[in-house]
């Protein structure tokens, strides 16, 4: 196998200038400042240091839109990974979570070169909201602990042990928290809504215009609240140094399903991503590429101590929004990023942890497809819409985004299972009345040919459908027709079929006749060595031949009539 690796940076070279860079470079300022506090806020949820965040920012940020099968994806750490790597970190240790990370990268990577991109379509959209809506439930509840300054020195990683830590700590609130996480709260959301008809305020984003009025005042008043300097000491001035985490082998083989977890979820949300990008810039991206550019700069960034990474939607959003159109604005946040860290680490350590709470749940808040869960809406879809979408939505929420994926896909397959099975239908044909076939009957009425017409997928779900041919229950014809014209697909369970229907007529003495196969049923019927089982004369290209053939069947001398 060859594999096809060509970035997206590649095809945007040509005919580049000063006017293309001028725009490419003020949208990575943009989305620079942006990133920070949105690398720095995921970390800390996800129960990482706010380095960690901005290092994964910076490394898989400059990976990604270098290597990149998009033109303006822009990738680092995102919410909808901080119930995983929070688990990951609680259960496994950061060490191991590094690991995982890594494990993922070469998922992801190999997922890309054998050309798997498009497969992540196949993932229904009830699924996908399902668990997006429950993470985002995830993400605000795990926001709970820094937003009401709630004294519980570890939150543990499943739901129910949450819900208990916080209740038990529910007396320990703290009242001067609570009001810088209200007032962070208050004034990114107005920022964000007054920006809309305010020139000025949209070359600010609300984040990095919240995190530098919170910061700036607690610098001045010292507010007796949780800093970045006071629970992590700050962000060092300094590149992280360079090295393989620690491997344990014994608990290589326990991080596979982590790490599944996190290809998994970094494909679909990096393809979905860069999906929403090219319907805002008339574009098509390359979707293995892609994922292949994700494996690498998730391999990459636990080397400077990062974590898992992936295209954020909302970064991309604000990245084409403020002119950027080629990858090079991609790797400009990167540097943007890179020197806000070496010359301005210092300032960090007055960032209140509430502040940073605040944003983490308005970036739940508008992750979720709320409308969905609306009754109106729910009704207007199947029953097993709803029964896919909820049951996900519950899983991701109470259990696990691995387990809830797992059975959402389990659940859409048996559903559409159930459903094509309904649609295969098999009819009999009035061959008396369209033919006027006088000699189609024996003296005694009953019939010496019968025909069907076989609608839908003979597959295995559908293959019993066939049956009641078996059981001869309308007479035990010399011969039987099945018309195929309307069957787009048989697989093995649906020959295994027609070889025991075959097999039950022959030893009664009668034939089969198929006519009018499509390609893909004369393929595998040709391949099996069906065709030569009920032998070429038993293949017919219409129904009017299959008669004629049927006519024939065991020496027969009646003649047919046709009307």
């Amino acid at each position: 196998m060859v594999i096809s690796f060509r970035p997206k940076l590649f095809d945007t070279l040509s005919g580049y200038g000063r006017g293309h860079f001028t725009q490419d470079f003020s949208a990575g300022i943009t989305v620079g400042v942006l990133a920070l506090p949105l690398a720095m806020a995921f970390a800390i949820a996800s129960g990482m240091s706010p380095t960690a965040g901005i290092w994964t920012a910076i490394v898989a940020g400059f990976l990604i839109a270098m290597l990149g099968g998009s033109k303006v994806q822009i990738g680092g750490p995102t919410g909808a990974f901080i119930p995983i790597i929070y688990a990951i970190v609680a259960d496994y240790g950061v060490q191991n979570l590094l690991i995982a990370t890594m494990m993922s990268g070469v998922m992801l990577f190999a997922m890309g070169a054998f050309r798997l991109g498009n497969m992540i379509r196949f993932i229904p959209v009830s699924v996908v909201i399902g668990f997006t809506n429950g993470i985002a439930i995830v993400i605000f509840i795990s926001q709970i602990k820094d937003f009401l300054g709630l004294s519980i020195e570890k939150m543990p990683g499943e739901f129910f042990g949450k819900m208990e830590a916080l209740l038990g700590a529910a007396h320990t609130i703290h009242l001067p928290t609570v009001a810088v996480s209200v007032a962070s709260l208050v004034v990114l959301l107005t920022w964000n809504r007054v920006a809309t008809r305010v020139a000025w305020m949209r070359r600010l984003p609300g984040p990095l215009a919240v995190l530098l009025i919170a910061t700036a005042t607690n610098a001045v008043v010292q507010f007796p609240i949780d800093t970045i300097g006071s629970r992590f000491g700050g962000i060092p001035q300094q590149v992280p140094p360079f090295g393989l985490p620690a491997l344990s082998l014994g608990t290589l083989g326990k991080l596979i399903a982590p790490a599944l977890t996190i290809a998994l979820l970094g494909a679909i949300e990096s393809l979905l991503s860069a999906r929403v990008a090219d319907n805002q810039i008339d574009d098509r991206h390359d979707p293995n590429q892609e994922l292949m550019a994700q494996g690498i700069a998730n391999v990459a960034a636990p080397l400077f101590g990062g974590f898992a990474a992936t295209g954020a939607i909302a970064r991309t959003a604000t990245n084409i929004r403020s002119g950027g159109h080629t990858p090079v604005a991609g790797i400009i946040h990167a540097l943007v990023l890179l020197a806000v860290v070496l010359a301005l680490a210092p300032l960090a350590s007055h960032i209140p942890l509430a502040t940073l709470s605040a944003i983490v749940v308005v970036v739940s808040v508008n992750m979720g497809e709320w409308h969905a869960f609306a009754w109106k809406e729910l009704m207007r879809y199947s029953r097993q819409y709803r029964i896919i979408l909820l049951g996900t939505f519950f899983v991701t929420v109470v259990f696990d985004l691995t387990l809830a994926v797992e059975l959402g896909m389990v659940l859409a397959s048996l559903f559409f299972i159930y459903r094509m099975s309904d649609l295969t239908r098999v009819e009999r044909i009035a061959l008396e009345e369209y033919y006027g076939v006088e000699a189609l009957s024996r003296p005694d009425g009953t019939p010496r040919i019968l025909a069907y017409r076989v609608f839908g997928s003979l597959f295995f779900g559908a293959a019993n459908k066939l049956e009641n041919l078996m059981l001869m229950q309308d007479g035990h014809p010399d011969a039987l027709i099945l018309d195929m014209e309307k069957v787009i697909n048989i697989d093995t369970t649906g020959l295994d079929m027609l070889q025991a229907l075959h097999r039950a007529l022959e030893k009664r003495g009668a034939q089969l006749i198929l006519c009018d196969l499509n390609a893909q049923p004369a393929s595998i019927v040709q391949r099996s060595g069906f065709g030569e089982t009920i032998g070429r004369e038993h293949l017919a290209g219409n129904i009017t031949d299959a008669l004629l053939r049927a006519q024939r069947c065991g020496g027969r001398d009646a003649e047919v009539s046709y009307a």
